[in-house]
């Protein structure tokens, strides 16, 4: 497979995006715009998901296809079933959180920069990125996407790739600092 989005479309998301080249991207932003990019810490991630709920999507209890875009066939606790699109939707199609973000739920995995650990005992308790032991084959990824039922796309979901994975529903989102790199 390519590294190079399937879904046409100028407001998609980029898909088909191994680890590697979300970090390689992240990299050369910095060095052309001399701040620094980088793929979230996945507590980072959930942080920014959650927009200070404690609910399992940052809309409420349950999810349905007219708030994010996943697999309509199925549903979440109460919700209904609904649309299934079978592919990307246009960024800022649905509701943003209470932090402005959109799309945390659904239309594509999102790389974070930690290795995968199969629970959070020992994990850095400041927000950053654990790359300590665990399995660094796998990289952690979040948000569920287009493609599964919709329980993947619950804020705390976890899942993981290998490095050089690359599949029509999983991509990026970027952090950066104010602070100049130059």
């Amino acid at each position: 497979m390519q590294d190079y989005p399937y879904f046409k479309g100028e407001n998609n998301p980029v898909e088909r995006v191994s680890w590697h080249k979300a970090k390689e991207f992240c990299q050369k932003l910095s060095e052309q715009t001399g701040k620094t990019y980088r793929l979230p810490s996945e507590a980072q991630w959930e942080y920014a998901c959650r927009a200070g709920t404690t609910t399992p999507f940052y809309f409420g209890e349950t999810i349905s296809t007219d708030l994010a875009n996943y697999d309509g066939n199925s549903r979440y606790g109460n919700g209904k079933k609904g649309v299934y699109r079978i592919k990307t939707t246009p960024v800022r199609s649905f509701p943003p959180n209470a932090f402005g973000l959109y799309d945390m739920h659904g239309n594509v995995w999102e790389w974070c920069e930690d290795v995968w650990h199969e629970n959070y005992e020992g994990a850095p308790n400041d927000g950053s990125a654990w790359l300590t032991e665990g399995d660094h084959y796998r990289r952690v990824m979040r948000g569920g996407s287009w493609y599964p039922n919709p329980r993947y796309c619950r804020c705390a979901n976890r899942d993981w790739g290998t490095p050089d994975y690359v599949n029509l529903d999983n991509g990026f989102r970027v952090v950066s600092s104010s602070v100049r790199t130059l």
